[in-house]
C-alpha cells in the first residue's frame, strides 16, 4: 500500500481519510509551535504546562507525561528541568514513592496557560459551522478510531468512556457508574477526569 501516492489514494478511499488526518495533524502542529515560539516555549513544554493545569496531581508525573506524549522519560524530565528554571512549574515529592514526584503550576505557569490554551481554536472553528449530524458522525467515527489505535497499541493513553471501569454498554444507550446516569453519544468524553481504566 503506498498511501501517499496520489493514485493510489483515488482508488482507496481509506488513503485518501489518513491523508486528511495528516493534513489537520500538521495544522495542529504549526498551530503548536507559532504558540510556543511566542511565549519561548516548545511544543512539549508548552503540551506539559496544558496537560498539567487540565489534569488531576496523580497524572502529572514524568512516567505518565511520558506515555502521554509518546516521548521518552529523559525527554520529559528535561523539559520539566526548564520549565522549572523558567518559573512556570514547581515540583512536591509523593509521600508513597520518594522518587517521585507531582508536577504544578506556578502563578507565572496559569498565566502563561491563560495566553495559550486557545491555540487550537482555528481548528475548532471551521468545526462550528458542520450540521449536528455531521459532528455527531465526525465525533464517532473518531471515538472508533482513537479506540481501534489504543487496542493497536499506537495510541498510548486514552481516557474515554469506552475505556472505563464506570462504563457499561447498553443496547440503547450507554450508562456510566460513577456519574450513575445514562450516556447518550453527545455525552461520551474523549479525555474523562475521573477515567479509570478497565482491567
Amino acid at each position: 500500500m503506498e498511501t501517499f501516492d496520489p493514485k493510489y489514494q483515488n482508488q482507496h478511499i481509506e488513503s485518501k481519510i489518513v491523508v486528511a488526518l495528516e493534513r489537520v495533524s500538521e495544522a495542529f502542529k504549526v498551530l503548536l509551535w507559532q504558540k510556543g515560539k511566542e511565549n519561548a516555549l516548545t511544543p512539549i513544554q508548552l503540551q506539559i504546562l496544558l496537560f498539567v493545569h487540565f489534569h488531576l496531581p496523580e497524572k502529572c508525573k514524568v512516567n505518565y507525561l511520558a506515555k502521554e506524549f509518546n516521548v521518552t522519560k529523559a525527554t520529559i524530565s528535561e523539559s520539566i528541568r526548564l520549565l522549572l528554571k523558567k518559573n512556570l512549574i514547581l515540583k512536591e515529592t509523593d509521600p508513597s514513592d520518594t522518587r517521585s514526584f507531582f508536577i504544578y503550576l506556578t502563578e507565572k505557569g496559569k498565566t502563561t496557560v491563560q495566553r495559550t490554551s486557545s491555540f487550537a481554536h482555528p481548528i475548532e472553528k471551521p468545526i462550528h459551522s458542520f450540521s449536528e449530524e455531521q459532528k455527531r458522525i465526525l465525533f464517532q467515527s473518531l471515538l472508533e478510531l482513537i479506540e481501534k489505535l489504543n487496542k493497536a497499541g499506537i495510541v498510548n493513553v486514552q481516557r474515554m468512556c469506552t475505556s472505563c471501569r464506570f462504563y457499561e454498554s447498553g443496547s440503547e444507550n450507554d450508562y456510566c457508574r460513577l456519574l450513575e446516569k445514562r450516556l447518550y453519544q453527545k455525552d461520551l468524553r474523549i479525555d474523562c477526569p475521573e477515567h479509570q481504566m478497565a482491567s
